[in-house]
């Protein structure tokens, strides 16, 4: 089957809800399958379609994205070459700025992939947030990755560590395919956003006209590592503050849970001995309305027989 071919084939499946990918895979093989005669070339299309993986979860989030939001992933992109350009050009306060910039951006992400999912009947999970956050992440700091998340083929997760290109590898479906990640060493971005325009120029602009030495860029990587430190250092922080307030608050939640049990265990003890009390008071009355029946009979016999002794002469 043409590249071109099973590419469009994997476009409309995996742009299908999460839940309907198997059986759309099948549904298309078997069309291939249903003509007459079944040719070798028939067969062999059909087994590339059954070939195609089903993506994960954050996988198949992001792949709404690039169908229903193309837009968001744009930006997401856009976001990322912004930075590498302010990254090859040592300029700190730039690439600083666009490092806060991110947050917003990613965070915006992450709720567009949450409403398209919402909108096919499946709701993301935090851990598949973090998951969709990484992947995105790992767009904006490589072109590779920025081209697999837009390609709407994407089969997992991807991650990035800031030094080492995002491994690809199984990541995508059909990446043969037009529209996929440029060999090592080719630029191809699309074009940018108009908002991003003036602030990718200035980058450009701001790049400094002759080659910077070793040395200098020695240390100005060094100043951009650290100033990243700084800023994973204070997130971090923010991040283990809004843990221990999470435990405070699971720690207080665990204790009125205790309480409420040990109230609920004594309820129920309270309960039970209600229930016996019940119990042998039901007893006992029905004992005593047994003895009371009696009393009343034998009271009616007693009161018959002085009756008739009254009605009866003396002899």
């Amino acid at each position: 089957m043409a590249l071109r071919e099973l590419a469009g084939i994997a476009a409309q499946l995996y742009a299908l809800p999460f839940d309907e990918f198997v059986a759309g895979r099948t549904a298309v093989a078997k069309g291939l399958l249903a003509a007459t005669p079944a040719t070798p070339e028939l067969r062999s299309r059909a087994a590339e379609v059954r070939s195609l993986p089903k993506p994960s979860v954050g996988a198949w989030a992001i792949n709404m994205l690039a169908w229903q939001r193309p837009e968001t992933l744009r930006a997401v992109a856009e976001l990322g070459l912004a930075m590498r350009q302010a990254q090859d050009a040592l300029d700190a306060a730039t690439l600083r700025s666009l490092t806060q910039e991110r947050r917003k951006v990613l965070a915006g992400a992450v709720a567009e992939a949450r409403s398209v999912a919402q909108q096919q009947g499946r709701t993301i999970s935090t851990a598949i947030a973090a998951e969709v956050e990484q992947t995105l992440r790992a767009a904006t700091a490589d072109e590779g990755a920025a081209a697999a998340v837009r390609s709407g083929r994407l089969l997992r997760a991807l991650s990035a560590d800031g030094v080492d290109v995002v491994e690809l590898d199984g990541a995508v479906a059909v990446p043969e395919a037009p529209g996929m990640p440029p060999p090592p060493g080719r630029t191809t971005p699309g074009p940018p956003l108009a908002s991003d325009r003036p602030r990718l120029q200035a980058v450009r602009q701001e790049r400094p006209a002759p080659s910077p030495s070793a040395t200098e860029r020695a240390r100005a990587a060094l100043q951009l590592a650290s100033e990243a430190a700084s800023s994973s250092a204070a997130e971090a922080e923010r991040a283990a503050g809004e843990r221990s307030e999470a435990a405070d608050h699971a720690a207080a939640l665990a204790e009125e849970e205790g309480r409420l049990r040990e109230e609920l265990a004594r309820a129920e003890a309270g309960l039970r001995q209600a229930r016996q009390r019940l119990d042998l008071a039901s007893a006992a009355a029905q004992q005593a309305a047994r003895a009371a029946d009696k009393d009343r009979r034998r009271e009616d016999l007693a009161r018959e027989r002085v009756l008739r002794l009254g009605n009866t002469p003396d002899r």
